[in-house]
C-alpha cells in the first residue's frame, strides 16, 4: 500500500510551489533561432515557391470573389487555375501585414504578442477521439471540450486556450460551433481560435467576440486567431477561403496553413516540401492583404512525413524538423509570424513513442523560432485523439521549453563567483549563501517525473508517468475554479446561442 506523504515532505511541496515566479503570458525567447541554411539556399526555396506560383498555378475551388481580387491584383486565371507573376504575393504581404501583433484576451493579464521574439503555446486542435487511462478511447463530448479549456486556463505553460480542443461530436455538426466558441469565452479568460467549418460560423464567432469585447474594439484590434487550411498539394476551397476573407474583414488573424504528408500532398524531399509549402501560404496570406491591408496573418506549416511501407503519416521524424525549420526562417525572411511544430507523435498511448516523438518536435519547433506553437499539448495517435494524460506530460515538456528559452543567466548572480569563493576546493555547495538564496528557483521541478529512489517509488505506488499524469489532471479539474465573466454579457451570449440554433434545424453535414 502505498504511504501517505510525510509532513515534511508535503510542507516542502508546498514551499517550492509558492516560490515559482509568475506566470508569463507568452515566452519571450533570449537564445538566437537557428537554421539549418543560409541565405543561399533559403533564397533558393524562395525563388522555387514563385517558380510554383508562376509556372503551376494554385486551384481555387468555387469561389469567384477570390478569383476577381487575385487577377484585379495582376495575377492570371484560366478557369480556377490561378497563376502569380513572380514577386507578386511576396510583395503584397509585406506591404501591409503586421510582422507582430497582439491577440488580445478578456483577461488582459492574458494578452499575447505573436511574433518577432516571442512564442505563444497553444493546446491540440481538431481530434474527434479523446484518450484517458480510465476510460479509454472514445469520441469526445461536449464535456471533455470544456475539460481541456478548464485544462488549458489552470496550466501555467499554455498561453492560449485553443480552437477546437476536441471535437463535440455529441452536438449537431451545423451548431456546436457555438457551445465551443463559448466554452472559451466562459470556463478562460485566455485568448482563444474561432470557427472555420464554414464562412457563417466564422462570422457567428466574430459576433460573439463583439459581445465580449465590443464592436469597435472587435474592428480595431484582434482578438481572434483561427486556422486556415490549404487542400494540398496546391489547392484552396471556397469554405476555407471564405472563413478567411470574413475574419480578415473584421480585423482578425488568420493562419494559412499547408497540410502537407510528404509523399501524398508533395514530393518527399524536405526541400520541395518547404517551397510548395511557402507557396501555398502566401497565397493566404496575400488574400488576407486583398481583404483588409493590414489584417494580421501567420505563416501556417503543418508537415509530417508518411510510412512508405504503409501509407501511415508519421511524426517526430527529422525530415519534419528540417522542413519546421526551413519555414521559421523563410517567414522571418518573408517578414510574418510563424506557426508550426506541437506534441505530435502516432502513439496510441501516452508511452514512451508519444514522448520522444513529441519531445522531438516541440525541442525543435522552440529552436527554430516558432511565434505560434499549435498541438503543444494534447496531441496523440496522429491527431486522432486529445489525450488527457498526455496534454499534463505536454505541458511539462511545455514548462521545460520556457525555461530554456530564457538561456543563461550571466548576471553576477549567475555566475556565482561569490559562492566559489565562500566554498573553495574541496567542500559542496549545499550549505553555501548563493545556494539557499537559489535553491528554490535554480532548476525546473517537473511537475510529472518521479526522481525518488527506486524504494521511495516502490512506497508511493510505483506510478508510473501515465498514473501520475492522471492524478494531476483530475486534481486540476476537482479545484478549478471559473474566471468571472460579465453576467450580463453571459446572458446576452447565452441568447445569442439560442437564437440562432432556433433558427435552423439541426444537421450532421457540415
Amino acid at each position: 500500500m502505498a504511504r501517505r506523504a510525510r509532513g515534511g515532505r508535503a510542507g516542502r511541496a508546498a514551499a517550492n510551489a509558492a516560490a515559482k515566479a509568475p506566470r508569463d503570458p507568452f515566452i519571450v525567447r533570449k537564445i538566437p533561432p537557428y537554421s539549418v541554411l543560409g541565405d543561399t539556399d533559403l533564397g533558393i526555396l524562395e525563388y522555387n515557391a514563385d517558380t510554383i506560383l508562376e509556372e503551376i498555378g494554385i486551384d481555387i475551388q468555387d469561389d469567384k470573389e477570390t478569383i476577381d481580387l487575385f487577377v484585379a491584383a495582376g495575377a492570371s486565371a484560366d478557369g480556377e487555375r490561378v497563376r502569380f507573376p513572380r514577386g507578386m504575393l511576396r510583395e503584397i504581404i509585406q506591404i501591409s501585414a503586421p510582422a507582430q501583433f497582439t491577440q488580445y484576451a478578456r483577461n488582459s493579464a492574458n494578452n499575447i504578442e505573436i511574433g518577432g521574439v516571442n512564442t505563444v503555446l497553444v493546446p491540440a486542435y481538431g481530434p474527434p477521439f479523446v484518450y484517458s487511462k480510465e476510460g479509454g478511447r472514445r469520441y469526445a463530448t461536449i464535456e471533455d471540450f470544456r475539460n481541456f479549456v478548464k485544462l488549458a486556463y489552470m496550466s501555467p505553460h499554455l498561453h492560449h486556450s485553443g480552437g477546437t480542443v476536441c471535437e463535440p461530436v455529441d452536438l449537431p455538426v451545423n451548431k456546436r460551433h457555438y457551445d465551443m466558441v463559448y466554452s472559451h469565452i466562459k470556463y478562460s479568460d485566455k485568448p482563444f481560435m474561432g470557427s472555420v467549418t464554414a464562412p457563417r460560423r466564422a462570422l457567428d464567432t466574430v459576433d460573439m467576440a463583439k459581445i465580449v469585447f465590443g464592436d469597435d474594439f472587435v474592428e480595431e484590434n484582434c482578438v481572434l486567431v483561427s486556422l486556415i487550411n490549404a487542400n494540398s498539394p496546391m489547392t484552396f476551397d471556397r469554405v476555407m477561403l471564405g472563413s478567411l476573407k470574413n475574419y480578415a474583414r473584421h480585423n482578425q488573424a488568420v493562419i494559412p496553413s499547408p497540410f502537407v504528408v510528404a509523399g501524398a500532398m508533395s514530393p518527399v524531399t524536405s526541400a520541395a516540401v518547404a517551397a510548395q509549402s511557402l507557396a501555398e501560404g502566401m497565397v493566404g496570406m496575400a488574400l488576407a492583404q486583398l481583404v483588409r491591408p493590414g489584417a494580421p496573418v501567420i505563416y501556417g506549416n503543418f508537415v509530417s512525413s508518411m510510412s512508405m511501407q504503409s501509407g501511415a503519416p508519421t511524426f517526430g521524424t527529422p525530415e519534419a524538423s528540417l522542413i519546421i525549420n526551413m519555414g521559421a526562417a523563410l517567414a522571418r525572411r518573408l517578414g510574418v509570424p510563424f506557426r508550426s511544430a506541437g506534441g505530435f507523435n502516432a502513439s496510441k498511448l501516452p508511452d514512451a513513442q508519444a514522448a520522444y516523438e513529441a519531445a522531438n518536435t516541440l525541442q525543435n519547433g522552440l529552436l527554430a523560432g516558432v511565434n505560434f506553437m499549435l498541438h503543444t499539448a494534447g496531441w496523440q495517435e496522429g491527431g486522432l485523439s486529445m489525450g488527457y494524460e498526455k496534454f499534463i506530460m505536454d505541458c511539462d515538456q511545455a514548462g521545460m521549453m520556457a525555461v530554456y528559452a530564457k538561456g543563461v543567466d550571466m548576471s553576477e548572480n549567475g555566475q556565482a563567483l561569490d559562492a566559489l569563493a565562500e566554498v573553495g576546493p574541496g567542500q559542496h555547495f549545499l550549505g553555501c549563501e548563493h545556494t539557499q538564496k537559489n535553491f528554490k528557483t535554480a532548476f525546473y521541478t517537473s511537475e510529472v517525473a518521479d526522481n525518488n529512489s527506486y524504494e521511495q517509488w516502490v512506497e508511493d505506488g510505483s506510478l508510473s508517468a501515465e498514473d501520475r499524469a492522471e492524478k494531476i489532471y483530475k486534481t486540476m479539474l476537482a479545484d478549478y475554479q471559473p474566471p468571472e465573466l460579465d453576467p450580463d454579457i453571459d446572458a446576452r451570449l447565452l441568447k445569442y446561442m439560442a437564437d440562432k440554433k432556433a433558427s435552423f434545424e439541426d444537421s450532421n453535414i457540415s
